[in-house]
Formats: structure tokens, sequence, C-alpha cells
């Protein structure tokens, strides 16, 4: 494993940037906002936003994702499922099966007596109900008034608490929605409906086509934490709050990030961030910033790691450049990099990716990785540590791959069986051993 050093009186930040584990946010001037970090927490949408938005799954495939969901520990509290075929309700079967208290299953529902019969049927005791909140859903998608709306809304809710099933509604859209007109007041007779039958209502907010901006200074209704302040004023607590996310503008990880720091507990992620059009939070992401924000005592980063190598099996093409279990994501092919990191490797990794997430430091080898990378790779590879990159060895090596590169006009880099043919030319007796 590479291994930093320390040199006297130099600033580096160890309360921020242990390296042996992930990155600190480090001390945060507000009380307030201070508080609010310690009380967050994950929620998973992959088997309900991510199967929708990518592909359907089987029911294996869902218990193998449940399972991997387990794995990573209580920090995620519950996962999501849809009831209306017979194999989304042999899921939720199958899921409860396992006796896990976390995740919870919970069930996703539109606002209709039908809807949550399936509920009911499931066994399922918490349920999250859609309770679309833009006059754009209210208008166009419904051709209906806000009172009409509401009205089903809540008369839905209602039936769900005096059957004993928690309620968590999800105010869809609500970063184009008139907040004060509309979202507040509807979540006011929702607080009165849980004082009714002594459950505490959740609220789900939801930035539908992830419009939200994580500034506070930005006016409603896109300012993420602008809409949680709102509610928090309007009587719910932090702990009973949920950011769900869209990527479509880049900024979900951002937004959730905001969302915690403003006073909404949790964070409903996907696997991947696989979810409608441009996705969903990434759960791997928001785990990463988790442990950095409350320690690793409840979430198991290691975890992570099988992320990749499951969709993979699944058929999932993602990016190899994606943050935390991307094949990029701890590889370089940067000679300048590889060259700082053989000096010292916090000069460019945010943290030991073997120590955190079980996963090794790598090299891909182009022309332009230059010779440390050739010693990075014999070293990785070989378990040789004997060479330096002005050894006249590594310099021919180097010089052939830059021929061949010229020569044969390949732009992908070299696969380690491609390199350590290079490599054997000149080092024989390393292949010996």
């Amino acid at each position: 494993m590479l291994k930093p050093t320390d040199s006297g009186g130099d600033a580096f930040f160890r309360d921020v940037y242990p390296f042996v584990d992930v990155p600190r946010v480090g001390r945060i001037g507000d009380r307030e906002l201070a508080e609010n970090l310690s009380k967050i927490y994950i929620t998973d949408t992959t088997l309900r936003d991510g199967q929708q938005g990518w592909r359907m799954f089987t029911v294996r495939e869902c218990e193998r994702i449940y399972e991997l969901l387990a794995e990573m520990g209580k920090a995620v509290v519950s996962t999501e499922v849809f009831l209306y075929t017979s194999k989304d309700r042999e899921i939720a079967r199958r899921l409860l099966s396992y006796g896990y208290e976390h995740p919870k299953v919970v069930a996703w529902i539109r606002a209709t007596h039908s809807d949550l019969q399936l509920v009911t049927d499931a066994g399922l005791d918490e349920a999250v109900i859609l309770t679309s909140i833009s006059d754009y859903h209210i208008r166009y998608k419904f051709n209906s008034t806000r009172e009409e709306v509401t009205g089903k809304y809540l008369e839905v809710i209602e039936e769900a608490l005096s059957r004993g099933i928690a309620v968590k509604a999800s105010l869809e859209d609500i970063t184009r929605a008139d907040l004060h007109g509309l979202a507040i007041p509807f979540v006011r007779r929702l607080m009165k409906l849980g004082e009714k039958y002594g459950v505490q209502v959740k609220i789900k907010v939801c930035d539908t086509l992830g419009v939200g901006l994580p500034f506070h200074e930005v006016p409603l209704p896109r300012s993420v934490p602008r809409i949680a302040q709102a509610l928090r004023e309007a009587g719910v607590p932090q702990e009973c709050m949920e950011f769900h996310g869209h990527n479509d503008l880049g900024l979900v990880v951002a937004n959730h990030l905001s969302a915690w720091l403003y006073g909404i507990a949790s964070a409903n992620c996907t696997l991947l961030g696989i979810g409608e059009r441009a996705g969903n939070c990434p759960l791997e992401v928001m785990a990463v910033h988790y442990a950095g924000l409350k320690g690793s005592a409840d979430i198991n980063l290691k975890a992570l790691s099988k992320v990749s190598e499951l969709f993979d099996e699944m058929g999932y093409k993602g990016t190899e450049h994606y943050p935390i279990v991307g094949k990029n994501a701890f590889r370089t092919k940067a000679g300048i990099h590889v060259d700082g990191i053989m000096k010292n490797p916090e000069v460019y990794l945010p943290f030991d990716p073997m120590k955190v997430l079980g996963r090794p430091y790598s090299v891909s080898i182009t022309p332009y990785a230059g010779r440390s990378a050739i010693v990075l790779w014999i070293r990785n590879h070989l378990r040789y540590d004997g060479v330096s990159k002005d050894d006249e060895r590594v310099v021919a090596i180097y010089n052939d791959i830059v021929e061949y590169f010229s020569r044969t006009d390949r732009v992908e880099p070299l696969t380690d069986e491609e390199m350590a043919d290079f490599v054997r030319k000149y080092f024989p007796e390393l292949f010996k051993r």
C-alpha cells in the first residue's frame, strides 16, 4: 500500500484530509448547520426510480441489490419498491423475508385507494405517496384545481394513517411550485392529520426536473436551502424530511449536500445514480460524503466497490470516469500525476482508495504516461522496486511504446497483457520468479 509521509511544520490539514479516511468537512461555525449534519441519513430508490429509469430488474437482481444495500450499513435506512405487478409483489415478499432492520422495505404508490390497498395486501407498514405539488402537474397533468387535487391526496393519506401505515408525502416538482401559496398550506394540513392519528407524516422534497439550486441566496422556488427552511418553519422535524433530486443540470450531489446542510435529514439516492432522464443522486458519492460528515461507524464504504461489479454483470454500461466506483476513479494516465504519486501518494489522491474502499490505485500506459508510469506498473504488477525512471531499460521500454503508438495510430491505453510484453523484452527475469 502507498504510504504518505509528513514533514514537520508543513500545513497538511490532517483534521480535514486524513488520507487514511475520506476528507472531512471540518468545523462549521454555524451551530444550527452543524447540528443539522449530525442527523443525516441515506435512503434508496434504486428498485423504484432506478429501475424505471434504466431497465426492469429480475427478482434475483432485486435481491442482490438489496443484499448489497444491507451490506453498506445502517446509514442506508430504507429502500422503495413498486407493487403494481405480480413480480413487484414477489420482490417485496422476498425482501421482507430477509428480516433486515435496514434497509426497511417501503412501498411507493400514487395517491389512490387502489394503490393503497396494494400496500395493505403486501403487509408493508410504510408508503411513499405521490403528491405532485406544482401547478404544472395540477393544471396540465390532472387538468384540475389545487383544492380538488390536494383534497384527494389528503383523503388517501388519512385512510393510510387510519390503517396504521406510515406516510411519506412526496412533493413532486416542488422546485417549480408555489411554496407559500400551495405547498406549505398543504404540509400544514398533513401535520394536522398526523396529530389526529398520533404519527408524524414525513415529507419528501422532490427536485423532479433537477432545476433546484444549492444556494440560500437564490429566491424560491429554486433554492433548496429556502425550501428546507420553510418546511422546518412549518413544523416538519428535520429527521422526517427527505430530499430527492435529479441530475438534469448536473447539480444533484450539490443539491443533496445543501439539503443535508440546511435541515433535510434524508438523501434519497440510487446506486450509480441510475434513474429518469439524467438520473438521480448517486448513493456511492453520498455515502462517501456521509462518512466525511459523520464518520464511518454506520457506513461500510468497502461495500461500494461491489456496486460496479454487480451492475457490470447486469449489463450496465457506465462511464469509466465516474466518481468513487468508476474504473478510472483511481487510475491515472498522466505522467506528471504518476510522478507525483510515486514521490508521495497524497499529491494526487484525495484519500487512500485501498484503505477506504479496498480498491488499489492504478495506472494506464500511453505515451503521455511517461517513464514514471512504467516504473509504477512494474512495481504494482511485478512487485519489483529495484528500478527508476532513468534506468536505461525503462527508457528503452518507453521509446518502444512511443514508437508503437505512432506506428499503429493506437488511441486506447495498453492492456496489462500488452504492457507485460513490452516489459518482458527488457526484464525477462521478473517473469521467471
